[in-house]
Formats: C-alpha cells, structure tokens, sequence
C-alpha cells in the first residue's frame, strides 16, 4: 500500500487490484512520488493482470500499457461524483469479459475506483451497500467517500442484485461465469466468511474493526469530507486532497 511502493492493493486476489494512477514519468510532487505506466507492469505481469481500467482523465498515453500486451480501457466520470448506470454497466460487462486480474485506477485510486469495484460485488456476489463498503476499505483504508456512499447504499443495491440474479441465470444456461486468473470461480464469500463482523460505525461512517494495517485514521477522513464538501471547483480535486493526506499518514 506504501506510495513509494506504487500504492496499490488487491480488493479480490488475483481479481480486482486497485491502485493510484499513473502519472507520464515517474517524480516526487510535494512530498507524493507519481509512478510512470512502466513502474507497475513487470509487478502486473507477474500476478496475472490482464486489463487496466482508467476512471480519471487522460494524463498518460493508453500505449504505454497496449504496447506492452495490456487491454486498457477508458470510463472516465468526474472526480468525486458517483458513475452513472451507463458507466456502471460498462465495466460490469469489462470485467465479467476479461479472464485474469483487473487493475483500477482513477487519481487517487480511493474513490471512484473504490465505489465501481463495490458495484461489481454487489452484483455477482451478493454483498449489501454496507459489506462491500467496508470490505474495500478493510483492503484499500480511505477508499468511497462522500456521495459515493450514498450512492451505493439508496440507490444501487437493490437493482446491481438484481442485474446479478439475471446474469447468473443467465450463465447457468451457458455453463460459465466471472473467473478469476486460473479460470476458477471468484471466492469472495469465501473471504468475508472469515470476517466475523463487518459493519458500519453509522450510516456513512468508516468501518469497525479497523485493519492492522497503515490507514487513513478516521477522523482524518472525516475532517476530508468536509473540507471536499465546502470546496468550490477551483483548486485541489478530491484526488489530490486524498494523495496528500494518505503520503502524509505514510511519512510519520
């Protein structure tokens, strides 16, 4: 998860990585290092990621991960907003149609990032609002901020639920369905089997039990949102705040 390291985590393993985006080459900017497309494709090739989905505007050339026999594709939506159905159902359809590991990224890999890989959860595995937000941010600490929560917990559950229960049926016809890297079935409930409590301190809250590991204390998010909510279009998008906040955790 460290910056330096890339700023990554896997969210399912061997199927969803997430991870802060690319910058042309790689530098330090304000106490942040910014990695270029070629820092994480040796790390991509060898834990099996096929596919790279960019959230956030164009500020590298897509070649740089094509040419090196990566699919990329493009879903950009504003930063800080939710997606829309369109983009929801776009990298659905992404995703269930790669077989290996996915790498998303908006800027600061937290936000949009977190809340479509929530949706793709809720759809084939049956997570509510409230386990898929609190599972990601197990993984990735920081991630689905804002209205994005919102979005997730009124608007989207019931209906990414049912879009999965039409999808398996449907699949159950064919024979097949989501695979991870080898091909085999993705195990998530698996893994929140092994969660004994997974829950929400509010509505919107961050999660409790915290992780063990590095993560962006609670109240520091807290304090984020309410700065994001009061900022104006001008000056810092919430990626930028969420970089400067997470390197700051990192370096103490």
């Amino acid at each position: 998860q460290h910056v330096e390291n890339g700023d990554f985590n896997w969210i399912v393993p061997e199927r969803f990585l997430a991870f802060s985006g690319p910058h042309p080459k790689s530098k330090v900017e304000n106490g942040y290092p910014l990695h270029s497309p070629e820092s994480y494709i040796p790390y991509f090739r060898k834990n099996g990621v096929t596919t790279v989905i960019r959230l956030n505007k164009k500020i590298y050339d897509a070649r740089r991960f094509t040419d090196a026999g990566l699919a990329h594709h493009d879903l950009f939506f504003p930063d800080g907003s939710s997606p829309s159905p369109d983009i929801v159902r776009k990298f659905c359809e992404i995703c269930e149609g790669t077989r290996g590991a996915v790498a998303v990224h908006c800027k600061a890999g937290l936000g949009r990032t977190g809340t479509l890989i929530a949706c793709y959860l809720m759809k084939h595995h049956r997570l509510t609002a409230a386990e898929a937000v609190a599972w990601i941010r197990i993984c990735r600490p920081g991630s689905i901020i804002g209205p994005q929560q919102h979005f997730l917990l009124e608007w989207r559950q019931s209906g990414l639920w049912a879009q999965g229960e039409a999808f398996r049926a449907k699949q159950q016809r064919v024979g097949s369905g989501p695979t991870g890297r080898d091909g085999t079935a993705l195990g998530v409930s698996r893994i929140l089997a092994r969660v004994d409590d997974i829950s929400l301190r509010d509505p919107l809250g961050p999660i409790s039990p915290s992780s063990s590991s590095p993560s962006l204390h609670a109240t520091q998010i807290e304090d984020y949102e309410e700065q994001v909510e009061g900022m104006g279009r001008s000056g810092p998008t919430q990626g930028d705040k969420l970089r400067a906040l997470k390197n700051r955790r990192h370096t103490r």
